[in-house]
Parts: C-alpha cells; structure tokens; sequence
C-alpha cells in the first residue's frame, strides 16, 4: 500500500496495490503492522456501513471529549467526495480541510484522525461506505458542523439546495458556535 501525506498533520490517503486478472482482483485492505508503521497504532473497535444515493451529504460529524473517533474509511460501491475538517483549536491547520475522491474503482482509503469533522457527498446513484472506528458510538457526545459553513469553505460540486441530508445535520451548528476540542 501507498501512503499518501495530505497537507494536514496526521489525515493520510491510502492507496492500495490491486491485483486483477481474468477473474476479478484482490487487494489488501487494511495491515495493522503496516498501517502503525506509516500512520502510528490505532485500536479499531467497530466497522460501520451506510448506503446512500446521489447527492446524499452526511456531515460533517464528530464525537466529543473521551469519545471522540478516529476513522479509517472507503467506498465499496459507487463514488463519493470526502471530507476531514480539523476541528482542534489549538491545531496549526484549524478549520482546514481535505478532500479526497473514494470509489471502487480507485479502492483509496482516507485515515481520519481524532479531533476531526467528517463528511462525504455521495456522486454516484449508490453508494456504500464502510469505515473502522476507534471508539464506540456514543450519543450524547455526537455533534455536527454545517456542510456548507463559510468559514471552512468546502467547495461541494453540487449546489447546496440540490443536497439531500438530515434534519440534525441542517441544523448543525457552524464552526465559530459548535463545542470543540
């Protein structure tokens, strides 16, 4: 696997080696020794799954405090934008963010780390999206940041009238009022 900095400290793009032949491919999807020698020890606990259809934005997402995730994600089927916001206050990079292409045709993987936000738009008419956790789901630690929050300045490819999302995440809080680290 190809271990890709991004520009923020700590997030990575993951690109595995795929074998195809006549009768599909197979690639490696996740090496722990691997996986802690480029990007350092993570303790997964749970993998989650969602399917979603096209211009469906979750996001952007985070667990507070003693809960807080740090994420390992990617596409089985379909396309989608994603996206880490980094929301630790006393970051160098804060409010920043990075946004990768994950589908199943290019099989990337985007690392997370604790102290982001997360979302994904999803571009294909399906999509499923599957990620590691490192912390269990905790209710009343979830928070979330507007998707379309001018201060961060995520440049969705749809308009955001056009976006299918929740009602908890339409009424996210933006950066400068939300409870962060």
């Amino acid at each position: 696997m190809e271990y890709i900095k991004t520009e923020i400290e700590g997030v990575w793009i993951i690109q595995p080696k795929v074998f195809n032949d006549a009768r599909g491919y197979f690639f490696e999807a996740w090496k722990k020794e691997e996986f802690e020698e480029h990007v350092g020890k993570v303790s997964f606990v749970q993998d989650n799954e969602s399917k979603s259809s096209y211009g469906v934005l979750r996001g952007l997402h985070y667990q507070k405090g003693e809960f807080s995730q740090a994420k390992l994600v990617r596409v089985i089927k379909g396309c989608v934008l994603d996206v880490a916001v980094d929301i630790r206050k006393d970051s160098p990079t804060f409010g920043k963010h990075v946004m990768v292409e994950l589908s199943e045709d290019n099989k990337r993987q985007f690392f997370i780390p604790r102290g982001f936000a997360h979302g994904f738009l999803v571009m294909s008419d399906e999509a499923i999206f599957t990620y590691k956790v490192d912390n269990i789901y905790a209710p009343q630690a979830e928070a979330s940041i507007r998707f379309d929050d001018p201060d961060i300045a995520i440049k969705w490819p749809i308009d955001s009238k056009d976006v299918l999302t929740s009602a908890k995440d339409m009424d996210a809080k933006s950066l400068k009022e939300a409870e962060l680290f």
